[in-house]
Order: C-alpha cells, then structure tokens, then sequence
C-alpha cells in the first residue's frame, strides 16, 4: 500500500476523481441559476449526459481493453470470449447493486418535479449508484494511462456530474429542502466518487492483462448505467427529436475531445 502512495498515477487518479465528484456540487448549485427548470431543460441535460459517457466508455476503456486483450491473446477467439466475460461481470456488477440498494427512476420527469422526501432519496440513491462505477472507471484508466487517456475520460464524467448534480438539487428542493442544503448534498454524494476510483487504483502495478480486463469490467459499468439510469429519467417525454440531438451532441463533442486530448 505504501508504495501505491508514492506511485504518481495513483495521487494523479484519486484527485482526478476528487476534482470530477466535486463538479457534482458545481451542478448541485446550479439550482441557484434559474427559479426553475423545465421538464423539457431536465430531459436535455440527461441526454447530453448519456451521449457523453457512451463515448467515454467506448473510447476510454472498452475500445483500447478490446485492443490490449486482443494483442494478450494469439487466438481471436479466447481474446473475444475474455473481452465479453468482463464486459459480463461489469454489468453483472452493477445489476447485482440495483438490486441490493433501493432506488427509484423516473421521478423527475414523469412527476413534473414534485416530489415527496422519501422519492427524493430513492431517486439520489439511483444516482449514487453512477458514482462508484464511474469513479472504478476514473482509477482503471489512470492505472491504464499507457493503454488509453485518462484526461479525456475525467473531463466526460466532470461533465456528465454536473447534470447529475443539478438533479439532485432539483429533486431536494421538489421535496421541500433548502436549494443551500440540496446544493451541500449533491456535493457530498460527488464525493462517492474517489472511493470508487480507489479500487480502480488498486490495480495499479498487477498484470497488463488484468487491467485490460478491468478497463472491459469498468466500460461495461458505465454502459449499463447509461442504458439502466441516465436514459430511462427520459422516457416519459415525447420531443424525441431534441433528446436525440441531444444525446448525439453529448457523443460528438466528446468524441471530439478524446480526439483533441489523445493526440
């Protein structure tokens, strides 16, 4: 553990991932830029956020996992099967805690904003559950920064923590908190992130082959968390156009971004 310490990827990891949980409480005090936030002004920023983290987890972790298994295994074959038997155990991974933890989706939007404490809660614990997986994401990828580019990656879950930083202003204060006390919180649960890339860290200085499993295991994370929390919070609106505009924004201007960074 000591010599982890010493180890300038993992002090670069952790307060990568401690900068971008803290962009959760810039988002939380947005709350404090408009009265109000429409449905329609929700349901964006969300798409905005999932295009984003789609392009983060493929071109972060899973393409260059893909590339890092397939150059480990002379037989395509194997490297495909170990490639999608950790893409598996990261959606197993996080499945297995929708399961364990209570949560609920779908509030914002389809209540129009009213909510009751304990919604508001169950709603904030569905978005604590984005927080590990991404912060596991933010630790692979620095203890990986030979295979992919890390900066890239903390500038997309920055971004997408805000968004998820606003909403959770947004449902404390439909439930009746204080926008002061609702901001202080979105900050505090942005602080789940660094436990989360901690473990990433862990893996700091095993096998060329166990973090390129790791990268798959954490991609697969994010994808589920993309497809299972971010977009389901924007079924129940109806202007499809701009949230695929949207969505598809989020992905361009990421894509952009890991190109400019990975140069």
């Amino acid at each position: 553990m000591l010599e982890m310490l010493y180890n300038p990827n993992f002090i670069t990891g952790l307060l990568s991932a401690l900068v971008a949980g803290l962009f959760t409480g810039i988002g939380g005090f947005c709350i404090y830029l408009k009265q109000k936030y429409s449905q329609n002004a929700i349901n964006t920023m969300l798409n905005i956020a999932a295009g984003v983290m789609l392009a983060v987890s493929f071109f972060a972790l899973l393409v260059p996992s893909m590339q890092q298994i397939g150059k480990q295994h002379a037989n395509v074959f194997v490297a495909g099967f170990w490639f999608c038997a950790a893409m598996s155990a990261g959606m197993v991974l996080v499945w297995v805690l929708n399961i364990v933890l209570p949560h609920e989706h779908n509030n914002m939007v389809q209540r129009g904003g009213r909510l009751s404490l304990k919604q508001a809660w169950l709603f904030i614990i569905a978005i604590c559950l984005h927080k590990l997986p991404e912060g596991l994401a933010v630790g692979v990828a620095y203890g990986a920064d030979e295979f992919t580019d890390p900066e890239s990656l903390v500038i997309g879950v920055a971004i997408h923590n805000i968004i998820e930083g606003l909403t959770i202003a947004l449902s404390l204060v439909a439930a009746g908190e204080s926008k002061l006390k609702s901001g202080l919180i979105a900050l505090l649960i942005g602080m789940i992130q660094p436990l989360g890339a901690l473990a990433g860290l862990m893996l700091i200085g095993l096998s060329a082959q166990i973090v390129a499993f790791a990268m798959a295991l954490s991609g697969a994370t994010l994808l589920f968390v993309i497809v299972g929390e971010i977009l389901p919070e924007t079924y129940a609106c109806q202007n499809t156009k701009k949230s695929k505009a949207a969505f598809f924004s989020g992905f361009v201007v990421m894509s952009f971004l890991f190109m400019v960074f990975g140069a």
